[in-house]
């Protein structure tokens, strides 16, 4: 017997926009054509506006959870079916399978499988906003004391539940060694590191693109080549502090992203500063490679979108915390921050452009091929074939 004999489902926390742990659904979609995708919640319009260019899930089985015959307005929030998101992937009928592999920032590690079946969980992240961001989170769900109060005993019962969840896969597999260290930490678990792959196969002419865009974005002629964010926009993700940093500078931001802060994002920004929402992947890709570097601010425990921009030969300026200190090179492929205050950014920002002319883009190339998708399915497979002896 070998892995294709076996009937393999996936299972994922959410359908409803593409980032870095949709990428890697992807990939294992590709890996294992026939499995169907079980997820909580699927919005078939988004994901096909979004979805990368094999758009693996969408001409295939998927099934969802309770969750999706919540009416659209609550769907659209999930903060308010927080209550019932454990009770959600328990629910999944998965009897019949021989391999599931979850592809988990939350929810999707607690599926309850029969006794026989092999589980490995492929862990984005332990939920941050219950474990070392949960006074964080509470701060930014501002509130009466009595939703304050109730809040705090909801995240406690997921903290719990979180924690039996973890304990539900047979493997672990972290993203990164940053989230090793973190697996370790909150579930007390030893786990694999396989990181993420990042797409590297492009082809395509980007100086069309280039050229219309920064028209777009600049209007004196000068400084036409911006800097930019690929994101969610989430409180957590810091682009605010991005914001202000580049009204100080006056130079050219693209920020590529939706989500809940985008309305409040757009109210901060200068002139300078333009906006986009998800892109296909084939834009997205001539956008990576037109930027003059790429700016990521918050603490992630990998972060795809930085190697994402490093293969297009793009430099990072990053936060020194989290998953880029295991990608970027300080000095090779990119700098540094030690706070993401708006003042610190932008001194970041000024001392690259001091010595921007030392970065050598097939150098930087070079460092973003180790993070393939090739490599990737490669570490998988290798991994399956060793648990199942193979």
């Amino acid at each position: 017997m070998n892995i294709k004999d076996l009937k393999v489902a996936l299972v994922h926390d959410f359908l409803d926009q593409y980032g870095g742990a949709e990428r890697v659904l992807e990939v294992l979609a590709e890996m294992f054509p026939k499995a169907p995708i079980f997820t909580l919640l699927y919005d078939k319009e988004k994901m096909s506006a979004q979805g990368g260019p094999a758009l693996s899930w969408l001409n295939r089985e998927i099934h969802t959870s309770f969750l999706q015959k919540f009416p659209k307005f609550w769907r659209q929030r999930k903060k308010w079916l927080l209550p019932f998101m454990p009770t959600a992937p328990e629910t999944f009928n998965l009897r019949d399978f021989d391999l599931i592999i979850t592809s988990s920032g939350a929810w999707s590690k607690g599926i309850v499988t029969r006794l026989n079946t092999v589980h490995i969980s492929y862990l984005h992240s332990p939920m941050r906003f219950v474990w070392d961001s949960n006074e964080e989170y509470l701060q930014e769900k501002e509130g009466s004391k009595k939703i304050g109060f109730l809040a705090r005993i909801v995240l406690n019962y997921i903290r719990v539940w979180d924690k039996v969840a973890a304990d539900r896969p047979d493997y672990l597999i972290s993203n990164s060694i940053h989230t090793q260290k973190r697996v370790k930490k909150y579930y007390g678990r030893e786990s694999a590191v396989i990181y993420p792959p990042v797409n590297n196969n492009f082809q395509f002419p980007i100086s069309n693109f280039q050229s219309n865009f920064n028209d777009q974005i600049s209007n004196d002629g000068k400084n036409t080549k911006y800097f930019l964010v690929v994101s969610r926009l989430s409180a957590y993700k810091k682009i605010d502090k991005i914001i202000e940093a580049f009204n100080k500078l006056e130079l050219p931001l693209l920020i590529v992203g939706e989500g809940a802060e985008e309305k409040n994002l757009k109210a901060i920004a200068g002139k300078n500063i333009s906006f986009l929402v998800f892109q296909n992947e084939a834009d997205l890709q001539k956008i990576y490679a037109g930027a003059r570097a790429f700016i990521f601010a918050n603490e992630d425990d990998f972060g795809i979108a930085p190697v994402e921009a490093m293969s297009r030969g793009v430099p990072v300026l990053a936060l020194r915390k989290g998953g880029v200190l295991e990608t970027v090179i300080e000095g090779k492929t990119g700098e540094f921050f030690n706070s993401n205050e708006p003042e610190i950014i932008a001194d970041s920002v000024r001392r690259f452009i001091e010595k921007e002319s030392n970065y050598d883009r097939e150098t930087i190339k070079k460092r973003a091929n180790e993070f393939s998708r090739k490599i990737f399915v490669e570490n998988l497979e290798g991994f399956i074939n060793k648990i199942l002896n193979f």
